[in-house]
């Protein structure tokens, strides 16, 4: 055999950080995470610990202060505080939606702005695409960015923003040239700061499942922000946008991933103990078979999440469809492992006293956020079709 030759697996890098942050997941995270749920509170505890770690933006790059790890690693982390935590999940994964525009178009001056205080864990930040009318549909946005001397000024409401209010910066995404041929061409990115003036937090959304993460709508009175801060040139956004979401798809696969997965080691470790005619429910096939399934599903998730995250860390071209299906399949299986969870668990699953139904509540927005499993087959046809 080729002594240069490449097996198919990961590097030794990866199964380390994998280590470190399950270790840091159960011991800091996991013990909060039935209290984030119930308490519907942002989860300070894990956010401490991964910004102690440095594992609350591990994709930084290492010139702006982060680690600079590859997209598989960050799939890793965000995976394993899934599996503890879907909420606190939401904090890395998070961070590199709302701060990969800037990484794929923004100036060196925008990027050394921003990025180094999101390695640091002095920021968090958020990404604000959708509007109450236009959410698959984001090129009918009606929040509008206008030149203002030698800045710009916004004015618009943006919603199901993911973490806003503990956010530090947002990317906002603006129409600039309404009567634009295309719509596509008419939108531009643009990085705001929760100080601004104009900027205001709306009320928290009162949700099914991840109520460690706030969601809220984000508004824009008015308001000012240096003409430095747009992502690109004029009218790229949505452009830039899309591209966001072909690398950060996986990582809601990954988050998928980990739900999945703790609900699976839940249901393993319950049904070894729990007894039911004189044995350990383990032991009877109809239960073996649906354990099987489970991990069955979760590891190709797995496999597919890590392919797209790799493609996208190498730049390959049409990233779209690996992506979408990455995102779809991943979250398909995170939905229906933690439904066969709770029904392995009986109606202790049903309960809160158990966190399975916890895990099938934070699974079912996998299937939603970030492009809804509908739409993401749309994007596959139409790949496969072009």
């Amino acid at each position: 055999m080729d002594p240069n030759f490449s097996l198919y697996q990961l590097a030794e890098e990866h199964a380390a950080l994998r280590e470190a942050v399950r270790a840091l997941a159960e011991k800091e995270i996991a013990p909060h995470a039935a209290a984030v749920d119930e308490q519907e509170r942002f989860p300070d505890e894990a956010l401490e610990a991964l910004n102690r770690s440095g594992f609350a933006a591990v994709h930084v790059p290492e010139a702006y202060g982060g680690q600079g790890a590859d997209s598989v690693a960050t799939c890793i982390a965000i995976e394993e505080v899934a599996r503890a935590c879907a909420s606190s999940s939401l904090i890395p994964a998070v961070n590199k939606l709302g701060s990969m525009p800037i990484l794929l178009s923004g100036s060196e001056e925008l990027k050394r702005l921003v990025l180094p205080s999101i390695a640091s864990g002095e920021a968090l930040i958020s990404y604000a695409l959708s509007e109450r009318e236009a959410g698959s549909d984001t090129a009918s946005m009606r929040t509008r960015a206008e030149r203002d001397g030698d800045g710009w000024t916004l004015n618009g409401t943006k919603t199901w923003i993911t973490n806003a209010g503990a956010s530090t910066w947002y990317t906002v995404m603006a129409v600039t040239d309404p009567d634009a041929a295309k719509k596509v061409d008419g939108i531009s990115a643009f990085v705001v700061h929760r100080d601004d003036p104009g900027f205001e937090v709306g009320s928290k959304e009162r949700k099914l499942g991840i109520k460690g993460s706030p969601t809220r709508e984000i508004h824009l009175v008015n308001c000012r922000i240096p003409g430095n801060r747009i992502i690109g040139e004029p009218g790229t956004g949505l452009r830039t946008a899309l591209a966001t979401l072909d690398h950060t798809r996986p990582t809601i696969g990954a988050q998928a991933v980990g739900i999945a997965q703790g609900a699976l080691d839940a249901a393993i470790a319950y049904v070894k103990q729990r007894r039911q005619f004189g044995r350990a429910i383990a032991d009877n096939q109809a239960v073996q078979f649906m354990l099987a399934d489970m991990g069955m599903k979760i590891e190709a998730a797995r496999h597919l999440v890590y392919v797209s995250a790799a493609r996208a860390e190498r730049g390959e071209p049409n990233l779209g469809f690996v992506s979408a299906a990455a995102k779809c399949f991943a979250s398909d299986v995170a939905m229906e492992v933690t439904t066969d969870a709770v029904q392995l668990f009986g109606g202790a699953g049903y309960t809160r006293d158990f966190p399975v139904e916890r895990m099938m509540r934070d699974a079912k927005i996998t299937q939603i956020y970030e492009g809804t499993n509908q739409i993401q087959r749309m994007v596959m046809a139409r790949q496969l079709l072009a």
